[in-house]
């Protein structure tokens, strides 16, 4: 008996092939297998759910699949009888990256592998040809997604930099005297802090998953719709902006009780419904005024309801291809496999902890000092040293930060990000080759350096990446050999070691860079007990 694997409108060979076709089951068969394997990063997106920021984040496959039937619904799918050879590079693809993530613990990188996989399923299921046009639903499952934890950081503190800068723009057109420090919005009586919950992020995240889905639906040239998505990213951060420069001239009328409690969640919502209505006002405006000739529609976003749930209704009476049938099975294979792999260990770290660094370090004399609880938590280091030196005329201040991993959405917190956000400003970052040790037992390695000023103060400051034997200036370097080491040795642990010293206004930098230098001669070549390198 021969089982024939082809859609409906060919026939089955017996009752037992239209069984074995039904897509359903293979659907769930597909399923199954990519919560094995792509487990560790849907476990992480059901966490980064839970944060305010991403709490839409459950309406993006809903919104997809309206977007999906939508398509379906105005444009039948037709039968695809020809190669499925695309779906399974994509397929192959998916299982790679998949792969990747899993061996380097990082769930982000899981949950890339696992959208493009959900895109090689489409393709596998309905043909290259139709399936290539659900791209705009698929590409909107992005959006579920959180951004990398030090890209997120990045984004967040300068969106705060300008919230901040914009709001007490806002703040000045109302003849209120205001000043801006950092962050930090200066009324006088009261200061407000532009914090991270305030840069935007979470009106921003949001309406690009809207302004995709109105692009998606809007009814004129394509133009158009990317005027609209890209609109997004100005809309929210002046609508954002505005949004702190009334709760600024609210606080000084009415008090600090303005600035918190539930009137802060309304003014939020209040924006946030604004910032939507004011992407409808620019598609009408395109629409009305921007056509150049073209007969302007009926309407302007297609909202079609009727008809939506007769895909839904043919669901069970749908077909599986043999190309989709393997891609189940090859997923599910690869679900058990990943799961029945042994889990690595992570390598013992032997090192000494920060806290019984030397307090007496040459000429120099420490006292051990903590940070702020915000900044602490902001920091998230196992083990931190904040400590002040000083030889009698002189200071230093030391940070050195600790992370046992690396990965699972840890990472280091770059001085490049927080000093501008405390309210300094910061000369452009550049990178210098130093020396130091005692002759004979000297090293040389790089470091970031910079002159920062607030006011009349101004200080000279050094950093790198402490990376397991490495040093390291670049964030994204640091962030790639931890990935590196955590396939290859298991260990993706690292830190920062940062020296701050003050300038006065007429001492010589170079005599500051001396200084530091002279210092670290001592504390460097302690550094491998406290972050000890990966033996070969």
């Amino acid at each position: 008996m021969t089982v024939d694997f082809r859609n409906d409108e060919h026939g089955a060979s017996t009752d037992y092939a239209s069984l074995a076709t039904r897509a359903i089951p293979w659907i769930l068969v597909a399923s199954l297998g990519a919560a094995a394997f792509y487990w560790d990063g849907l476990i992480s997106l059901g966490y980064a759910w839970a944060r305010p920021e991403y709490s839409y984040g459950p309406l993006v496959p809903l919104i997809t699949l309206y977007m999906t039937l939508l398509e379906i619904n105005r444009h039948p799918v037709k039968a695809d009888h020809g190669s499925r050879i695309v779906g399974f590079i994509v397929l192959a693809a998916a299982l790679l990256i998949g792969l990747v993530g899993n061996l380097v613990e990082i769930p982000d990188i899981i949950t890339y592998g696992f959208i493009l996989y959900i895109g090689a399923l489409i393709l596998l299921l309905a043909g290259t040809r139709e399936g290539f046009r659900f791209w705009p639903g698929w590409l909107h499952l992005i959006f579920m997604l959180p951004l990398p934890a030090f890209i997120y950081l990045q984004v967040s503190t300068h969106l705060q930099a300008v919230s901040a800068e914009l709001g007490v723009a806002v703040i000045q057109l109302m003849n209120i005297p205001v000043l801006l420090d950092g962050t930090v919005i200066d009324l006088g009586e009261y200061k407000l802090l532009v914090a991270e919950a305030c840069s935007g992020l979470r009106y921003l995240f949001p309406l690009f998953s809207f302004g995709w889905l109105m692009a998606v639906l809007y009814n004129g040239p394509n133009w158009h719709r990317v005027v609209i998505f890209l609109a997004t990213i100005p809309v929210t951060i002046l609508m954002n902006s505005f949004r702190v420069g009334m709760i600024g001239v609210l606080v000084n009328y009415y008090g600090i009780e303005q600035a918190e409690g539930f009137l802060h969640y309304f003014e939020g919502w209040v924006i946030f419904i604004s910032c939507t209505a004011i992407l409808y006002i620019l598609a009408w405006i395109l629409s009305r005024y921007f056509s150049f000739g073209r007969e302007r529609p009926a309407y302007i976003i297609g909202m079609d309801y009727q008809g939506m749930m007769g895909p839904l209704k043919k669901l069970p009476s749908l077909k599986a291809g043999r190309a989709f049938i393997s891609a189940a099975v090859i997923a599910l294979l690869a679900g058990i496999a990943w799961q029945m792999t042994p889990t690595q260990e992570p390598a013992p770290i032997n090192r000494l902890p920060l806290g019984i660094f030397p307090m007496n370090v040459e000429n120099w004399q420490g006292r051990a000092t903590i940070l702020d609880r915000d900044i602490e938590r902001v920091l998230g280091a196992d083990e931190y040293l904040l400590a002040d030196f000083s030889d009698g005329e002189k200071d230093i201040n030391l940070l050195m930060t600790f992370y046992k991993s690396q990965t699972k959405g840890s990472g280091i917190h770059s001085p490049e990000i927080c000093l501008p956000g405390g309210g300094w400003e910061v000369s452009q970052w550049q990178q210098r080759t130093i020396t130091v040790g005692s002759d004979g037992e000297q090293q040389s390695f790089p470091v970031n350096r910079a002159i920062i000023q607030q006011g009349l103060e101004r200080q000279l400051v050094y950093f790198w990446f402490e990376q397991r034997g490495r040093r390291i200036t670049n964030d994204f370097e640091a962030k790639f050999a931890s990935m590196w080491d955590t396939f290859a040795d298991g260990r993706s642990d690292g830190g920062l070691v940062r020296v701050v010293t003050p300038l006065t206004r007429t001492e010589d930098v170079e005599l500051a860079d001396e200084r530091l230098q002279n210092f670290l001669s001592s504390v460097v070549p302690q550094l491998p007990s406290y972050f000890p390198a990966i033996e070969n």
